[in-house]
């Protein structure tokens, strides 16, 4: 019996084209959570952009945020790898050095250095974010601990610096963007972090996703189901492919 289920949120629970969550998805999370099942979040989002799951916010137990960085239930952390301070300077530079758009964000506070028109259009057209600030000072940032870059760059970019950062790793649910966090944290490894502290057994787990940073849970749960919107690699790794997220 599946006792917990692990949800991305960007094309998997929230459409890209709509913004919003299916009614079908809200009755069917509903159903679960009627029978006892668990319900957690996995996003790359940082905790401040989670504002796009009101409809079933009130049946989520837990959050696996920032691709797998910082994991809590309530009040209560479960898990949080910060990014050494000295990468996190590393990066700046590069985006000084490069002149391209990175989001830095803090246990509590975001900001998207070096903002741009291609950062405007991903972050606040595309994907309909709220919250991003340029004006919150990056030093203050630093002070929380770092969790994740976003730098808005290529492919090609993205190997360039992360030559310079052997602690971290990066992945892409988009291509114009990429997460960089701490090896240590993946969405795999924050769900076998909660299922630890609740006694769940792995072959009890199912996931959903759509992305390149869902491949590690798709991967570790009991059951992996990717999107009908998802990338080829996903789906290649998933157990079940189901319907796109319209």
């Amino acid at each position: 019996m599946i006792k917990a289920l692990f949800f991305d949120i960007d094309g998997t629970l929230v459409s890209f084209r709509t913004h919003k969550i299916p009614q079908s998805t809200v009755e069917a999370i509903t159903m679960a959570k009627n029978m006892g099942i668990k319900v957690y979040i996995s996003t790359g989002r940082p905790r401040q952009l989670i504002d796009n799951i009101n409809e079933i916010s009130h049946l989520v137990d837990g959050y696996i945020t920032v691709n797998g960085a910082y994991c809590f239930e309530g009040e209560e952390i479960i898990s949080f790898h910060p990014i050494p301070e000295a990468n996190v300077r590393k990066v700046l530079s590069l985006a000084d050095e490069m002149n391209f758009a990175c989001m830095v964000v803090g246990k509590n506070d975001l900001v998207m250095y070096h903002d741009n028109e291609s950062a405007d259009r991903i972050f606040r057209q595309m994907l309909n974010v709220h919250g991003l600030s340029e004006d919150v000072p990056v030093e203050s940032v630093l002070e929380q601990s770092v969790l994740q870059l976003t730098p808005v760059i290529s492919q090609e970019d993205e190997e360039l610096i992360m030559r310079s950062l052997p602690d971290c790793t990066s992945c892409r649910w988009h291509p114009d963007f990429a997460d960089v966090t701490m090896k240590s944290a993946d969405k795999g490894m924050g769900l076998s972090a909660i299922i630890a502290r609740h006694g769940i057994k792995i072959e009890e787990t199912m996931a959903f996703g759509d992305g390149g940073n869902d491949m590690s849970i798709i991967k570790k749960a009991g059951i992996g189901v990717a999107m009908g919107n998802a990338n080829e690699p996903l789906k290649d790794v998933a157990d079940y492919i189901t319907d796109s997220v319209d």
